[in-house]
């Protein structure tokens, strides 16, 4: 089992494909890990549930600073209720800084809006042939609405780039 988190192409049977059309950014990291059986939803609760503090501080200073320009305040990673089982979120319901928009055993995507942009995540499960493995991909999608939009992505980029593996790295530990 390779447990490294790597850059690599959106899953061709994901339902986020349909949203790269168009999208500002977009880019999509994978890891191999055993298949215990969660449903993708339930990889993505354990991922954030161990989100590194220094991910924290930063969305803390993020929160922060775009109250300044009049954007929401998302709240942290890991804020969901954690008794709460994966099989029991539905579309609407909140789960840390995203809302759920569809959940599968296989793929869940989450998402926000606001007047700056819209952001899709797509937590994609997918089995490891002959193995009992399993690898996450998940991919992030971004469509900007305006100038706040692309100046708002200019230093958010370069640390998704970190964030996002750093987060999903939390699943082989």
């Amino acid at each position: 089992m390779a447990n490294k988190v790597t850059a690599s192409n959106v899953p061709a049977a994901s339902a986020i494909n349909s949203r790269l059309v168009g999208a500002s950014y977009y880019d999509c990291y994978t890891i191999t890990v055993p298949n215990d059986g969660r449903n993708a939803l339930g990889y993505f609760l354990t991922a954030v549930s161990n989100t590194p503090s220094w991910v924290n501080s930063l969305m803390t200073l993020r929160n922060k600073t775009v109250l300044l320009f009049g954007l929401k305040d998302l709240g942290g990673m890991g804020n969901f209720v954690a008794t709460k089982k994966d099989t029991d979120y539905l579309p609407g319901d909140r789960v840390g800084i995203f809302t759920l928009i569809s959940n599968t055993p296989n793929e869940v995507l989450l998402g926000d809006s606001d007047k700056h942009l819209d952001v899709v995540l797509s937590i994609y499960k997918n089995s490891v042939s002959s193995t009992d493995d399993c690898s996450i991909s998940v991919t992030t999608v971004v469509h900007t609405h305006n100038l706040l939009g692309k100046l708002y992505m200019l230093p958010v980029t370069p640390m998704h780039k970190l964030i996002a593996p750093a987060v999903l790295s939390r699943l082989a530990h």
